[in-house]
């Protein structure tokens, strides 16, 4: 049920609330404690993943590909629904997908789609959710608990009426808690209306679903203007997911492309900031390596997918002791 503007804000306060009188106890707490860790003593909840849009155009398939994960050493993957569906349509079984999981003991944190449920026109809207209720039950099948929500069909036009957009995502997030499989608001750099981390907040606070997650990227942040300590005005719960990668200096914001991210530490965005701030936030965070580099593309899957953890973890090690 929708909440009201009234009641969403009396829930506000009472978040607000609670926040800071949490504040108020962990304040005085450290008044008593004398004893203060080091800073390389410092902890992060993180788990890492594997994006598969890193080593998609190796074309492995999807087996292999959350073998290739599994290999490399991460604790859970991202799926692309195109490839999922590619297994399918070859033949393939869900059920098969689900064993092959639970043997390699490897999660399935998110899943990538792009039905275009934001948009205006309500035919196209009406198959989008169809859409989506398909593959949140295939998703379902293999224990996969989310599935990226990006503004797709509302990139290109800007004037999308956010309040609009942000009734539409409740009807997903709706849809999601009947399929167990819930959607994760996508920031995209790219988008004529949710390319910054403000517009997406905005839909997703103005949804009045406790549910309501977004999840953000390194480069989708820089392309689409939002300045990186904008991160530390979400609660803790607001992000699950966040997308790993790095920007070089060259070619600028304006003309950067997917194409043009790196590893984690092989650019210059400040992954020292953005990851303190995920870690101070106190709750889990899952951190999803996603490139589309047509040079690691060249390489063989394995190699890029170990390399991208090594980095990840690096950026990590290095932020925590910053």
């Amino acid at each position: 049920m929708k909440l009201s503007r009234r009641h969403a804000l009396a829930s506000l306060g009472a978040v607000a609330g609670s926040a800071f009188l949490s504040s108020c106890e962990t304040s005085a707490s450290e008044k008593t404690e004398t004893v203060v860790k080091p800073a390389a003593e410092k902890k992060a909840n993180f788990t890492y993943c594997l994006n598969t849009s890193t080593i998609r155009e190796s074309k492995l398939g999807l087996i292999k590909e959350i073998e290739t994960a599994a290999e490399a050493g991460y604790d859970g993957i991202e799926v692309w629904i195109p490839t999922m569906q590619a297994y399918l349509d070859g033949g393939g079984k869900l059920s098969e997908v689900r064993k092959r999981i639970d043997d390699l003991g490897i999660k399935v944190e998110d899943a990538i789609g792009f039905a275009q449920w934001i948009v205006d026109d309500p035919a196209v809207r009406k198959a989008a959710f169809e859409q989506a209720k398909r593959e949140m039950d295939m998703l379902s099948q293999i224990g996969c608990p989310r599935i990226a929500a990006p503004p797709a069909g509302a990139t290109e036009k800007a004037g999308l009426d956010l309040l609009a957009a942000a009734d539409r995502y409740a009807q997903l997030l709706e849809l999601g808690e009947q399929m167990e499989v819930m959607p994760q608001l996508e920031v995209w750099g790219f988008s004529a209306n949710l390319h910054r981390l403000g517009q997406t907040t905005y839909v997703a606070m103005e949804s009045g679903h406790s549910k309501a997650r977004i999840l953000p990227d390194v480069y989708h942040l820089y392309k689409g203007g939002t300045d990186f300590t904008a991160l530390q005005m979400l609660s803790g719960e607001a992000i699950e997911v966040f997308h790993m990668n790095d920007y070089p200096a060259n070619p600028p914001r304006e003309t950067m492309a997917d194409k043009d991210r790196v590893y984690p530490g092989d650019g210059i965005a400040p992954l020292d900031q953005i990851l303190q701030t995920l870690a101070s936030s106190g709750t889990p965070k899952v951190l999803s390596l996603e490139l589309f580099n047509p040079e690691y593309w060249k390489q063989d899957p394995l190699v890029v997918a170990k390399t991208g953890l090594e980095k990840m973890k690096s950026t990590v090690q290095s932020a925590m002791k910053s």
